[in-house]
C-alpha cells in the first residue's frame, strides 16, 4: 500500500543547495519545492522552470489602460466650456498642458495593477494560508522539498544526507 510522504531536507547555505539539487538530479529524484529566503541565480536553470506570466507584457498593457483613462478625464473635464488661464477650449490643441496628469495617471495604473496581478498570482491574499513548512527559511536556511510514493523512505533519506543537508525531517 503506497502512501504519500513528505520529506525536507534543510540546508545551511545556497551553494550546498545547488550542489545537493544536482546530486538529487543524478540520482533521478523530483524535487516538489524550494524554499529560499532570497533568489538564488541559476535555481530556475538547474529545477526546468518555465516563466509563468510575463509581469513587462502586463505593466505595458496597464500603462495603455491608464493613458486611455488619463486622455477620458482629461477630454471629459474640458466638455466644460470655462476659460482657465487663456487656454482654448479644444482639448487636443491644449493637450501639451495635460500630459503630465496623463503620465501620472498611466504610471499610477500599471504600477497598481502589477502589484494586483503580482499578489494574486503568488496567491498573497489576506487569509491565506501559508505554505512555508519552515519558518526558517525566511531567515537564513533552505529547504527542498520532495514528495513520494516510495514506501521505503530510508534510501531518499541516505540520499538527502550525502546531499549535504544538515536537518531531515518527514510528514
Amino acid at each position: 500500500m503506497y502512501q504519500n510522504n513528505i520529506i525536507y531536507g534543510l540546508y545551511d547555505d545556497d551553494n550546498m543547495l545547488l550542489q545537493g539539487i544536482n546530486y538529487l538530479k543524478k540520482k533521478k529524484i523530483s524535487i516538489y519545492e524550494v524554499y529560499t529566503p532570497f533568489p538564488i541565480h541559476g535555481l530556475n536553470e538547474i529545477l526546468s522552470l518555465k516563466k509563468n506570466i510575463n509581469l513587462s507584457k502586463l505593466a505595458f498593457i496597464y500603462g495603455l489602460i491608464g493613458t486611455i483613462i488619463g486622455c477620458l478625464i482629461t477630454w471629459y473635464t474640458m466638455n466644460y466650456q470655462q476659460n482657465i488661464g487663456g487656454k482654448p477650449n479644444l482639448w487636443f490643441l491644449n493637450l501639451p498642458s495635460y500630459i503630465p496628469i496623463i503620465f501620472e495617471i498611466t504610471i499610477f495604473c500599471s504600477a497598481n495593477f502589477i502589484c494586483i496581478t503580482y499578489f494574486i498570482c503568488c496567491k498573497l491574499f489576506p487569509c491565506a494560508k501559508n505554505t512555508n513548512p519552515d519558518p526558517r527559511t525566511t531567515d537564513d536556511k533552505f529547504m527542498i522539498e520532495i514528495r513520494t510514493n516510495k514506501t521505503n523512505i530510508e534510501e531518499l533519506i541516505t540520499v538527502l544526507k550525502n546531499s549535504g543537508a544538515i536537518e531531515i525531517s518527514v510528514k
